[in-house]
C-alpha cells in the first residue's frame, strides 16, 4: 500500500488513466469489428466506408500511446488489402 501522499496521488491518477484507456481500446475494437462485419457481408462500398471511419480512430490510439504506430499501420494495411480483394 502506498505510504506517502505523492504515491497515493499517483495511484489515483493511474486509475483514472486506466479507465480512459480501456474505453478508448474498446472503442477502437468496436470500429474494427464493424469493418470485419462489413467485409463478411460482402458489401465492398460499406466496408470501404467503415474503413475510412476506422483509420482516424486507430491513428488517435497510436497518438495517445495505446497502440504502437506500426501496429496501426499493419491493421489498416491488412483491412484495406482484404477490402481490395473483394469482388465489386
Amino acid at each position: 500500500m502506498a505510504y506517502n501522499s505523492s504515491a497515493k496521488k499517483r495511484i489515483r491518477q493511474i486509475e483514472r488513466r486506466t479507465e480512459v484507456n480501456r474505453a478508448r481500446v474498446s472503442r477502437i475494437r468496436t470500429f474494427v469489428r464493424k469493418v470485419e462485419e462489413a467485409i463478411a457481408s460482402g458489401n465492398k462500398e460499406a466496408a470501404a466506408g467503415t474503413l475510412r471511419e476506422v483509420q482516424p480512430e486507430l491513428m488517435r490510439g497510436a497518438k495517445s500511446g495505446l497502440l504502437h504506430r506500426n501496429t496501426v499501420a499493419r491493421r489498416v494495411s491488412r483491412l484495406s488489402r482484404r477490402i481490395k480483394a473483394m469482388t465489386a
